[in-house]
């Protein structure tokens, strides 16, 4: 007998919602309610995206910043398990410090930083949030901090 039902693809990314807002706005019939989602995806093997989703509905802001995160996605450089070199990064009032570990000595970082460093896959890294308490500031000030990672790393790349 043949299976007809939808072959369902492996989902090769990890999922993780760093907070759910829920916002209303004043209109002339009452109020309208939405809800935001900071969504950070990974694969654990480098490769790490951020998206924040708006919609009505919790499921729908979701699907919307699971989707963004995918089309914003960097590949961070791992070497033996942790970042090649320090980094200090302010961003608005965020301020983020992330140091490369030993092996052994696991992550090492706060909530917003710890679900970024842990979706790109790296598993020894010490971490310093300054500044603000936003999460949402504290993931972005992450991403950026491994985007310059990147940057350096091509850099060096070229003088070699």
């Amino acid at each position: 007998m043949a299976d007809f039902s939808p072959q369902r693809s492996v989902n090769e990314f990890e999922e993780k919602i760093i907070q759910i807002h829920r916002v209303s706005k004043k209109t002339k019939g009452g109020n309208k309610i939405g809800f935001s989602v900071l969504v950070v995806v990974g694969d654990k093997k480098g490769r790490v995206g951020v998206g924040l989703g708006k919609a009505p509905d919790v499921a729908s802001s979701i699907r919307k910043g699971v989707s963004v995160a995918k089309k914003h996605l960097i590949t961070v450089p791992i070497v033996k398990g942790t970042i090649p070199l320090q980094i200090y990064v302010k961003l608005g009032a965020a301020k983020i410090i992330l140091k490369p570990a030993p092996p052994g000595s696991g992550v090492i970082a706060g909530g917003a930083v710890r679900s970024v460093v842990e979706a790109a896959g790296i598993h020894n890294i010490s971490s310093k949030v300054l500044g603000t308490k936003n999460q949402a500031s504290n993931v972005y000030a992450t991403m950026e901090a491994l985007k310059r990672i990147i940057e350096q790393e091509k850099k060096a790349a070229l003088f070699t």
